[in-house]
């Protein structure tokens, strides 16, 4: 049941983010920080992507995939077409990935240590769950804030 509703949840805020990201009127606005905001819309994109990628894709679903995570933050002007379509791909990595995960896989060890504590992964994917919305909560400001017109 939770890994159904976690592949709901992913599903539902990555097609959001994929919404959000479309929605900027203006492209270069995605790559735009001020007014004390740390992190572009752009950036946000990248990092969610190289994040579920790694702990779902890689992890679980044996991907491959191989995160370079200073470059979310630091790469600049990526399309929004291309960063469209990172989402896209990503959201068939984390249905995939989910695919292989068993009930009693839930309850067991994360394979990797990414907290100070070690955790289940039942614990870890509600956690990922967490970190796409509240990541998509700060893209969804950022594009009301910055992505007026002039």
């Amino acid at each position: 049941m939770l890994i159904r509703t976690l592949k709901t949840l992913f599903h539902r805020d990555l097609t959001r983010l994929r919404n959000e990201i479309a929605a900027y009127k203006r492209e270069e606005t995605l790559w735009h920080i001020e007014h004390g905001i740390a992190n572009s819309a752009g950036n946000l994109c990248l990092h969610l992507i190289g994040n579920l990628n790694t702990y779902l894709g890689a992890e679980l679903g044996k991907t491959g995939y191989v995160r370079h995570r200073e470059l979310e933050f630091s790469l600049k002007d990526i399309p929004k077409a291309e960063l469209l379509e990172k989402i896209d791909e990503t959201i068939l990595v984390v249905d995939s990935a989910l695919d292989t995960v068993t009930d009693s896989q839930l309850d067991e060890e994360y394979p990797l240590l990414v907290f100070d504590e070690k955790t289940s992964t039942g614990y870890f994917l509600i956690h990922l769950a967490t970190h796409l919305g509240y990541h998509l909560g700060q893209t969804n400001y950022h594009r009301r804030l910055l992505d007026v017109s002039e």
